[in-house]
């Protein structure tokens, strides 16, 4: 089970007696991290881990503003690996990359289960993929009308109550259309549909998919849309720079980002960010596409590994 930081509180009340005198939780009042130095966060956090309350934890960004020495102005989640977990795609008419997304998964050692757009029910699933394909034939816009899926209305949920969520092209095409993710994604500045190879780099360490790539390396995944380009206003941009939340740059092959490396003419040469609370990933190229030796390309398997080899802690 997961919780945030803010409900560590209600998990601990759950304790035995001595597991809460073992990590040493006061039992007569509200858990508070406030009241914590940084050093014990860690240490009681661990100790949770080692008596088996597996969770995450997500700083509040109003909440701890002025705890800099406590979690130094940074956003943490997840914090410990889980030994298993169940993963769910959802498929739209259109979607033509969810077999390789569950088998990716599958690969990696955890469950995958197929989602229909037309399911009121995500199964328990911890983690929800939205795959790359054409949903609804791209028809009005590439995203718009699988927005309005029914499945959607729990997807959408699921991501407001913390869990996780990603969108891989024609995914991230719809989260944006859900307003889970801010900006939009524009026809590519050619007008023409793309498909090849790019290189990419993490942009940040600071998030689940990108806690232990290299960020210097350029990572070689493949894209193919029309609708990729992507854009957003000036405040949104210098928000998503503020809060760390651009995940993966465009680049040419020695990792540096330029103008010559931007396959459709994205902002900033932008090719994934997250949400603020670092739970909700898009991104246009397609790391499943890359991650079978027999294509002799696994650079979108270390990228999709991040989700399941959580760090111990991302800083």
């Amino acid at each position: 089970a997961f919780l945030h930081l803010a409900h560590i509180g209600a998990k601990l009340e759950t304790l035995e007696k001595e597991q809460a005198e073992y990590i040493g939780v006061p039992q007569n009042g509200p858990f508070k991290p406030e009241h914590y130095r940084y050093e014990d966060l860690i240490d009681l956090f661990q100790k949770l881990h080692s008596s088996s309350a597996a969770f995450f934890i997500t700083r509040k960004r109003k909440a701890f503003r002025s705890q800099e020495n406590l979690i130094k102005s940074r956003i943490f989640g997840p914090t410990f690996e889980r030994t298993r977990m169940k993963f769910g795609v959802v498929v739209f008419p259109g979607s033509n990359c969810d077999d390789d997304t569950v088998g990716v998964i599958q690969s990696l050692g955890h469950e995958a289960v197929k989602l229909w757009h037309k399911d009121t029910d995500l199964q328990n699933c911890e983690f929800i993929i939205i795959p790359g394909g054409f949903s609804y034939g791209d028809y009005l816009r590439s995203g718009a009308i699988a927005r309005f899926s029914p499945i959607m209305d729990h997807v959408i949920e699921h991501a407001k109550n913390g869990g996780y969520l990603m969108g891989i092209c024609n995914g991230f095409q719809v989260l944006v259309e859900a307003h889970l993710l801010p900006g939009v994604l524009l026809r590519n500045n050619t007008q023409k549909f793309i498909s090849k190879n790019i290189f990419l780099k993490a942009a940040t360490n600071n998030s689940l998919l990108t806690h232990s790539l290299n960020t210097t390396k350029a990572y070689k995944v493949p894209i193919a849309h029309a609708e990729g380009r992507y854009f957003t206003d000036e405040k949104t941009l210098a928000s998503l720079k503020a809060n760390d939340q651009i995940l993966f740059y465009y680049c040419d092959e020695d990792g540096q980002v330029t103008e010559e490396s931007n396959p459709n003419g994205s902002l900033l040469n932008i090719a994934g960010i997250c949400n603020e609370g670092r739970n909700v990933f898009g991104m246009m190229p397609h790391p499943e596409r890359a991650a079978d030796p027999d294509l002799a390309n696994t650079d979108g398997l270390e990228i999709l590994r991040q989700l399941i080899e959580s760090p111990n802690l991302v800083s």
